[in-house]
């Protein structure tokens, strides 16, 4: 029998995730786009905008590796149960 609540989860999960990176990735280029717009001077804002979006780009999809691959997710496991 199937888990129609658990297909949908895992879907609507997957749904999000995958806007989320997308936005993220695509303010990051925005960012990095308008950092050197103004006559050759730097906005720093706005570089480190896309700086923050492409790190949280990077974070999720190590997140979701993470999560996939059994090894990593027990190594990951352990490791934040020594921490907390």
């Amino acid at each position: 029998m199937i888990d129609w609540f658990a297909f949908v989860t895992v879907g609507l999960t997957t749904l999000i995730g995958a806007v989320f990176v997308v936005t993220m990735y695509s303010l990051g280029v925005r960012f990095t786009a308008v950092s050197g717009d103004d006559a050759g001077r730097i906005n720093h804002v706005a570089r480190w905008g896309s700086y923050i979006c492409f790190g949280f780009c990077v974070l999720a999809v190590v997140t979701a590796i993470i999560l996939i691959v059994p090894p990593l997710n027990k190594a990951a496991g352990a490791v934040l149960s020594m921490i907390f």
